[in-house]
């Protein structure tokens, strides 16, 4: 018995397979008596039979090996459409028209309400059947012009409906084909022949040798179907790399192939200090608000700060100091303590320059991170609560405008975009600040692939900093770009619950256009 795997027997399968064999015996009944081949549509015919039902035997046929030979061809034929037969039974729309005029004349607008009248009355009136007087009584009335007609497009489309297609010049066909009243159809047939092994007794041949087969023998009188070296073997199960993470290693390697270090990223959770404090953010600033970020109850604050840094980091912010007035505020510690979701991964590049300032000589740094961070945002096609932040930092003596500019340029190059602008823009922490557009050649417009800019002093000289020391910072999202790699349109179904498995696993691997 043929069984699913629930242990159910499958009786459309059995059914199929027993009408597959009864199909494919009376075919090679049929061939037996032919000594050249017959076509499957012919075969359908003699045999009063389907002829998918003659195309699954011949397949069946085929799998056990050169019992029969099958060409597959092709011949287009004409065909009546569903209007064509009606002009057939009843005419066509302009001797309608004719015939439904009588020797007064008929109303014009009586006949374009009849199903054949809009077509038929220009058809006739094109083969000058008919006449339209408007200078009638009662409004335009339609005669006939001449005595009798002659019904030439039913003719035509007898011809064809008795299989005389052939019959018919191009022009006509055309013609018949812009009155939707005839079709060509593609009809796909195999020309079917003997094969070398053929028998009208079948044999089903063994696909496997095994151990008993060869113990007692027995394998020599038996017949093996042919092994299929060609043959795909079965894909291994195995893991595949999201989409996101694909394009995350390409980023990575850019940034390696510059000579970046990857800052540690593995803290999502970051006091306020860290995330906004130390970067010259007012604590009254709309980011710090509950609707832009996640404020976290358990544990609520943070304790451990660098005291002699978080007294510098409160008076510039209050008081101001290297040459900046601040924000003239009652700055809070309180506020500074509030535990929250990181909302960008520049927390780790105040905390890793910090940690630079405190080196008793200063040493240049190039310093990256790809990692996630977290927004209160509303959820729709291109915003997500949570996405990646992609960051670069230089940190050198002397470094300008120009050095931000020029190392763009070199790591959006190697992303395969080499048509940049920079627009002024304002952050907080830094000044100069500029925004970075590429011009995208499928939407032939400019848009924005990130933000830069260069720290404030307000920032860096309260960590410890040489005065004549510079950082450049430049940054981006994952997400973004691989939307546009990968052709997807709504940022849900690359990240959540929503995320198709199967566009995970047929995904290709990311090769950027550098």
């Amino acid at each position: 018995h043929s069984r699913t795997v629930g242990g159910d027997i499958n009786i459309n399968k059995l059914v199929a397979t027993r009408k597959e064999r009864r199909e494919g015996d009376s075919l090679l009944q049929l061939l037996e008596n032919l000594n050249n081949g017959i076509d499957s549509l012919e075969a359908a015919s003699s045999l009063g039979v389907d002829h998918q039902a003659i195309v699954g035997a011949v397949k069946s046929l085929q799998a056990i090996g050169n019992v029969i030979s099958a060409e597959l061809r092709s011949s287009k034929h004409c065909g009546l459409t569903a209007e064509g037969t009606e002009v057939v039974e009843q005419g066509s729309h302009e001797a309608r028209v004719f015939n439904c005029i009588p020797p007064e004349g008929f109303p014009h607008n009586d006949l374009m309400k009849l199903p054949f009248g809009k077509i038929g009355f220009s058809k006739a009136l094109l083969n000058k059947w008919i006449r339209l007087d408007k200078t009638s009584e009662g409004g335009p009335k339609i005669f006939r012009n001449v005595k009798n007609i002659e019904d030439h497009v039913r003719e035509k489309l007898l011809l064809v409906m008795k299989g005389n297609a052939t019959e018919l010049n191009e022009k006509d066909k055309t013609e018949l084909k812009k009155r939707t009243l005839l079709s060509e159809v593609t009809v796909k047939s195999y020309w079917i022949v003997k094969g070398s092994s053929f028998s009208t007794t079948l044999t089903k041949h063994d696909t496997d040798l095994t151990a008993e087969m060869i113990v007692a023998g027995s394998w020599k009188g038996k017949k093996f179907k042919p092994y299929n070296f060609d043959a795909w073997g079965a894909a291994p199960d195995s893991g595949h790399l999201h989409p996101l993470m694909k394009v995350r290693t390409e980023f990575r390697q850019i940034f390696l192939e510059m000579g970046f270090t990857e800052m540690p990223t593995n803290n999502f959770i970051e006091s306020s200090f860290w995330n906004f404090d130390s970067l010259f953010q007012p604590q009254q600033h709309p980011a710090r608000d509950q609707h832009d970020t996640f404020f976290l109850s358990d544990p609520e604050i943070s304790h451990e700060f660098p005291h002699d840094y978080l007294v510098r980091v409160k008076t510039v912010h209050t008081e101001g100091g290297f040459g900046s007035q601040g924000y003239k505020y009652e700055w809070k510690t309180e506020e500074a303590q509030k535990n929250i979701l990181r909302t960008h991964t520049t927390a780790v590049s105040a905390r890793m320059l910090y940690k630079l300032a405190q080196q008793e000589e200063f040493s240049p740094i190039k310093y990256f991170s790809i990692d996630r961070v977290f927004r209160n945002e509303t959820l729709d096609a291109t915003h997500l609560a949570e996405f990646h932040q992609i960051e670069g930092v230089v940190a050198d003596y002397g470094l300008t405008l120009g050095d931000l500019m020029g190392i763009l340029h070199q790591f959006f190059t190697k992303l395969g975009i080499t048509k940049l602008r920079f627009k002024p823009a304002y952050n907080p922490y830094t000044e100069p600040s500029m925004e970075v557009f590429s011009y995208h050649e499928g939407l032939n417009k400019w848009v924005e692939v990130g933000n830069s800019g260069i720290f404030r002093p307000e920032m860096l000289l309260p960590m410890g900093l040489p005065e004549d020391v510079s950082v450049i910072a430049w940054g981006l999202s994952l997400e973004r770009p691989t939307m546009i790699k990968y052709g997807i349109n709504n940022i849900r179904e690359l990240v959540g619950h929503k995320v198709n498995l199967q566009m995970v696993y047929d995904s290709p691997i990311c090769r950027l256009e550098s």
